[in-house]
């Protein structure tokens, strides 16, 4: 009977086999080690690319001693990471915004200190941030900038008006932004999409074929003439409102509501020849640039009387309209903000909440819509 041999390895591949189990063990161990170095970095919030970026840099206890920060993320995702910008990047407040580490870096370089970048960041887009910083640095940035609605973009116009009208800085601020500053119907702006908070005035306009959403037909019984049309929500609000006006003895009526472009364009032909063109000029506002258009603006009246200025619904209205959603549009006190002279009749629906916060702080929608709206 045959005897089996074992096969025996050669001492120099059992030496080969040993050296690549050894390299094997200790390529593993490094990359446990390499994880776990990732890892303690995600789990406080930073990105895998970012994490990577910063075990690459030597940069990990720093980091760690930091904490979770934004702005450091993506400066270590960026290509334009600067390692002598590294305590600027941790000390700069996030802002989701295009070009971030790209326009800090060129802020810095400008001469701008942490605060004053965090401040340019949060007032204006990433392009308006980009271009704002390749100008010469601004001297005083803060008398602008601490309001909050202040946009870095119109930074020449605020200086410019503030300089002719010799209005304080949050005044200039306001006016600007409505575009106050330039002619009226000058190179308005175009507001193309309805809204509920749309802003339509002598420096916004709507297109030709604008039309408001859920348009529909207004009761013979609200108002004062037939085929009126108004967005229903309005309508509805009005409804509510005239309904409470009516349970404590005031009667109101609506007397105009949506007009389209061409309306309007007729009723302006309509005065011209009635009362000339000076006349148009201070009362009629030209087409694409009245309220009516949206279906959100109503003329109010008493059925009581032809004065409704003079009647008791005109003082339960100018008290009690904002808790249906509508503001009292064109007070005689703000007539210089809103280009339009004082309208006792005229009501505009933007809903409750917005309309509440008008009334109790006094605003102009203008106002309202510069501070909270299009910031």
């Amino acid at each position: 009977m045959a005897t089996k041999r074992k096969l025996k390895l050669k001492s120099p591949i059992i030496g080969i086999l040993k050296v690549i189990g050894i390299l094997l063990l200790i390529v593993l161990g490094c990359f446990i080690f390499y994880r776990k170095q990732i890892n303690d970095l995600k789990k406080i919030g930073y990105s895998e690319l970012a994490s990577k970026n910063i075990l690459l840099k030597w940069k990990k206890e720093d980091v760690l001693e930091i904490g979770k920060n934004k702005t450091l993320n993506i400066a270590f995702e960026s290509e334009a990471y600067k390692e002598k910008y590294f305590d600027s990047y941790s000390k700069i407040k996030y802002k989701d915004s295009k070009y971030l580490i790209e326009n800090i870096n060129a802020l810095i370089k400008k001469g701008y200190n942490n605060e004053q970048i965090t401040m340019i960041l949060y007032h204006g887009s990433g392009e308006d941030v980009r271009k704002f910083a390749k100008r010469d640095k601004v001297r005083y940035l803060e008398e602008f900038y601490t309001t909050d609605y202040a946009k870095i973009k119109y930074y020449d116009r605020y200086v410019k008006y503030m300089d002719e009208s010799r209005e304080d800085e949050e005044t200039s601020i306001l006016l600007v932004n409505l575009d106050m500053d330039k002619e009226e119907y000058e190179d308005p702006i175009a507001v193309k999409d309805f809204s509920y908070d749309m802003l339509v005035n002598k420096h916004r306009k709507l297109e030709e074929k604008f039309q408001p959403s859920n348009l529909v037909k207004i009761n013979k019984e609200d108002a004062s003439d037939e085929g009126m049309k108004a967005n229903r929500t309005a309508y509805v609000a009005f409804k509510q409102m005239k309904k409470q006006a009516e349970s404590e003895g005031y009667h109101l009526v609506i007397n105009s509501a949506y007009r389209d472009y061409d309306d309007q364009t007729e009723i302006m032909e309509t005065y011209r020849k009635l009362y000339g063109d000076a006349y148009v000029e201070k009362y009629v506002l030209k087409p694409g640039f009245s309220e009516h258009q949206t279906g959100l603006a109503f003329d109010i009246g008493s059925t009581d009387t032809k004065v409704f200025a003079n009647s008791d619904e005109y003082t339960w209205i100018v008290d009690n309209c904002y808790k249906f959603g509508f503001i009292y549009r064109f007070k005689k006190e703000y007539e210089d903000i809103t280009g339009i002279r004082h309208e006792a009749w005229h009501y505009r629906y933007v809903g409750r909440k917005i309309a509440k916060e008008i009334y109790d702080k006094r605003l102009s929608y203008e106002e309202y819509y510069a501070m909270h709206i299009e910031k």
